[in-house]
């Protein structure tokens, strides 16, 4: 009897640490699904520590890099809706959109997202600026660089 429940319990932390493996992969920033690659920076905390981040990332023609960085336009601060894109031979922007927070908290921060299109082999940059955009507001307070080698 001993052996049997400590044979179940061996089995039930086995499968608790599988999931919690699986768990942690899943909301890893860097992911691929079937042709689409992701970069995301979902909170602030990555661009207190270092305002200009770069980033690498490898895709196969045809594919589709998505690009979802953290944003809170109560603060007047917006990343570019138009990626600067070194060589649109190579990637294209297809979209950028606003994604809201997922509460109805006031102020309650959210993310833009870009949506690329790999269209030839090469490599290449784009270069995103958080800003607030009028006039003599602060420009580049933080800048995203990414390297987009596509295969």
């Amino acid at each position: 009897m001993k052996v049997k429940i400590l044979v179940t319990i061996a089995l039930l932390l086995a499968l608790i640490s599988a999931a919690a493996c699986t768990a942690a992969s899943a909301a890893t920033a860097d992911k691929t699904e079937q042709g689409v690659k992701e970069i995301a920076i979902a909170t602030s905390d990555e661009f207190d520590q270092n305002q200009h981040i770069r980033k690498e990332v490898e895709i196969a023609k045809g594919n589709t890099l998505v690009v979802t960085l953290f944003s809170n336009g109560t603060t007047g601060f917006s990343w570019d809706e138009n990626a600067q894109i070194a060589d649109t031979g190579i990637i294209q922007q297809l979209k950028h959109e606003y994604i809201g927070a997922e509460t109805n908290m006031p102020g309650a921060p959210g993310a833009e997202q870009w949506t690329f299109e790999a269209v030839n082999t090469g490599t290449t940059t784009v270069h995103l600026e958080y800003s607030r955009p009028w006039e003599g507001g602060e420009k580049g307070v933080w800048t995203f660089d990414l390297t987009v080698t596509v295969k």
